[in-house]
């Protein structure tokens, strides 16, 4: 493997440029295991990381990509060893690590979690940390009340996009039977029927923010944050949970007290980077039986080369479900 190929994004004139390299082993960063990567996927973040002041990449050059599936070819630790098939998502991995979007990754072995049996290389990324959130979000609600009551009320925000698409998907999938989607674009709307909406709302019909609104909905499962998030509490019900992973609609979240004090609303911060080891093997395990969904999800495969392409259609917010990358 003289040489291979990656996505560099790199500093140019005070700009900054990405695009399709060939590089080298040494290019790569530090760790103690290597691995020959079979597949990686794209996320928001990842589109976030080939922006100027995007909020993402550390240092430059670097190698986006904050998933990745494939094969060890060397350990220098027992516990991982060659030929055996493994998943990474989040840690540093294309943020501070040389990540993902390349044929071969380096990386720390702590970050690794085997391939859970009943997941091939390919649903592993299908799921990537887009899945693995939308599984966080769910189990969230899920250890707040949700898995009490099949018929609750629970809408799901940016519900067609990777996070959400997952999340509506392994909502179905779990047998509730109350789920609002709520969509942008018409085009959007039987894409999230297919997906197991059972309702669909637009921005507009949830109406303005206000202090304490009727109670509409029992729980959310919020990808966007922003106005959305600060419309939706609300709009909860007693003892209501809103989970939050992402901020396509603003990181700013403008509420009051109310929802709180007088609801018992909860608000479920969900962080996909650094959950616990012990936590990831639990949910890893669910994606792989009880809620495997990866043969159904909303997915589409290109090569690297078509990467900054895919990427522009996710900064415009054309993208559906999951793109997975295949080298």
């Amino acid at each position: 493997m003289d040489q291979f190929k990656a996505l560099v994004v790199k500093e140019s004139d005070d700009n900054i440029v990405h695009g399709i390299e060939e590089i080298t082993l040494d290019q790569l960063d530090e760790g103690n295991v290597l691995i020959k990567v079979a597949y990686s996927s794209l996320n928001y973040k990842d589109m976030l990381a080939v922006q100027p002041k995007g909020g993402v990449i550390r240092r430059y050059p670097m190698i986006p990509g904050i998933d990745l599936s494939g094969t060890v070819v060397t350990s220098e630790v027992d516990r991982f060893t060659e030929g055996q098939e493994v998943l990474i998502t989040g840690y540093d991995l294309g943020v501070s690590h040389t990540g993902g979007l390349s044929e071969y990754a380096r990386v720390n072995a702590d970050w690794i979690i085997p391939l859970p049996e009943g997941l091939s290389l390919k649903d592993a990324m299908v799921y990537g940390t887009a899945g693995f959130t939308a599984a966080q979000s769910v189990y969230a609600l899920e250890q707040h009340g949700l898995a009490d009551n099949k018929d609750a009320h629970v809408i799901i925000t940016g519900a067609t996009g990777g996070v959400g698409s997952v999340a509506l998907q392994l909502l179905s999938k779990a047998g509730y039977t109350n789920l609002t989607a709520l969509v942008r674009k018409d085009y959007q709307v039987e894409v999230a029927k297919n997906l197991g909406a059972h309702h669909i709302v637009f921005p507009d019909d949830l109406g303005d923010k206000r202090m304490l609104s009727r109670a509409s909905y029992d729980f959310a499962l919020d990808t966007v944050g922003g106005d959305v998030a600060a419309t939706i509490i609300p709009q909860l019900a007693d003892n209501g949970s809103i989970s939050m992973c992402g901020n396509a609609a603003g990181v700013k979240l403008e509420t009051n007290v109310l929802p709180f004090i007088l609801r018992g609303v909860n608000i479920l911060g969900i962080n996909s980077v650094t959950e616990t080891n012990e936590r990831r093997l639990l949910l890893w395990d669910h994606l792989a039986t009880d809620w495997n969904i990866s043969s159904d999800a909303l997915s589409n495969e290109i090569t690297l080369d078509e990467v900054p392409s895919v990427l522009a259609k996710i900064k415009d917010g054309q993208h559906l479900g999951r793109t997975i990358v295949k080298f």
